[in-house]
């Protein structure tokens, strides 16, 4: 089972439905549960959806990245990468201009389990104002995997950890190849 946190989004249904195709999904609210009755639910795997506001507006969100990061594979979107990235030390602010409903090309300057099968550049849906800044991602244990040519972070990871971030949405239409991230995060919650 994968459990998929809901930052009150309305992205939350359609991140749900896709993962539904690969693996059983429960969801809840980011003030449903505390960190212990998550993990004693035992998902294989955690998706933090996208949201309104900052990070810090992320209820439970942090305080999951923080304790189940290395015990649970845990993927972020849009408001739940720019969680990770502040959780390990980065800095997350206003984007070079605000990105709502807008198509982007992503290249992938890294290889990552999360982009395995996929090219090396990925046209993609992006929704936000913030982002997190590459300079505060620098001797935190996160490498970016993802930027647009004007070098904003698009995709970060701790491999080590098995904690993944996309800034952009896979489960938009706009994002062609957004199937297959999520087909590749519930592969990596299932050990393949």
């Amino acid at each position: 089972m994968i459990l998929l946190i809901d930052n009150y989004d309305s992205f939350t249904f359609n991140l749900y439905q896709m993962l539904s195709q690969y693996e059983r999904v429960e969801v809840i609210r980011n003030d449903g549960k505390t960190v212990e009755e998550i993990e004693a639910m035992k998902p294989a795997g955690i998706v933090l959806s996208p949201g309104p506001g900052r990070p810090e507006n992320s209820g439970i969100c942090p305080q999951v990245i923080r304790s189940l990061r290395g015990k649970i594979p845990i993927l972020g979107v849009c408001l739940g990468e720019q969680a990770i990235c502040q959780v390990y030390g980065g800095t997350v602010s206003h984007a070079i201009k605000p990105m709502h409903g807008r198509q982007s090309e992503v290249d992938i300057v890294e290889d990552s389990e999360l982009f395995k099968g996929l090219g090396r550049k990925m046209k993609v849906a992006r929704y936000h104002s913030l982002i997190a800044e590459e300079e505060s991602l620098e001797g935190t244990e996160l490498r970016i995997t993802g930027k647009t040519k004007q070098e904003e972070v698009m995709a970060v990871e701790d491999r080590e950890r098995k904690v993944y971030g996309v800034q952009f949405h896979p489960e938009s239409i706009m994002t062609k190849d957004g199937a297959k991230i999520l087909e590749n995060f519930a592969r990596i919650c299932k050990g393949a």
